[in-house]
């Protein structure tokens, strides 16, 4: 049995493969923000921690949190959505809710858990993903919506591909879940919420050493025009 990671799971993708890791036989820890995402996780048999990434000082806690733990496999799912286009500065608030979450928080967790997935696997390629998108691209742009949210992506692949070298032992990859029917994507995205956790999984499980610092769809198709 091993240990899997889901920092993010009060609902969406994160609590569905909370619940297709603990099917599969695996031991899960998540984390979540408040105590109807604590419920769910628990009520799907895994452990649950509250951390919200959003608040520096709350993901701070996690390597505490996590003392003592190997991690075989991490990903990281927190992220959250800002529609606004270019016609329109974001407020301040708005601007750190949206970094804080898809960026900030992900650069904080990298140095407590990647030494931990290191562990795991004795430097043999663990997994560390994180739940990027394809609106991150910067060479395919075509329009201003969502600036803030494409913005905040394309940082996560930075800082994914940057943190990359520090940790040999990892196999780090940013990965675009798919237009995926969640409250951020929508009742009409052609992808189940369960097709992209599946997916995700399969992929990550394939990947090779090559793969590190890499951008990769969620059924494993290289991205190279970030």
């Amino acid at each position: 049995m091993s240990t899997v990671l889901v920092i993010g799971a009060s609902r969406g993708i994160g609590l569905e493969l909370v619940r297709q890791y603990g099917e599969a036989g695996e031991r899960v820890i998540a984390t979540v923000r408040d105590e109807a995402g604590r419920e769910r996780v628990r009520g799907l048999g895994a452990q649950a921690l509250m951390v919200d990434v959003a608040q520096p000082a709350s993901v701070s806690g996690l390597a505490w949190l996590l003392d003592g733990e190997k991690i075989d496999t991490a990903l990281y799912v927190a992220g959250v959505m800002s529609r606004a286009d270019a016609t329109e500065p974001p407020t301040q608030p708005e601007f750190d809710r949206v970094m804080h979450t898809n960026v900030l928080g992900a650069m904080q967790v990298i140095p407590q858990v990647a030494p931990r997935v290191a562990a795991a696997n004795q430097g043999r390629g663990g997994r560390f993903a994180f739940i990027s998108s394809v609106m991150g691209q910067i060479g395919t742009v075509t329009s201003s919506n969502a600036w803030l949210y494409r913005v905040s992506k394309a940082a996560l692949n930075m800082a994914v591909a940057s943190a990359q070298p520090s940790y040999p032992g990892v196999i780090m990859v940013a990965m675009h879940p798919g237009w995926v029917q969640t409250e951020m994507g929508g009742a009409g995205a052609p992808l189940t919420v369960q097709a992209s956790a599946r997916a995700l999984r399969t992929t990550l499980a394939a990947l090779t050493a090559a793969d590190r610092g890499r951008f990769l769809q969620h059924d494993g198709t290289l991205y190279t025009n970030w």
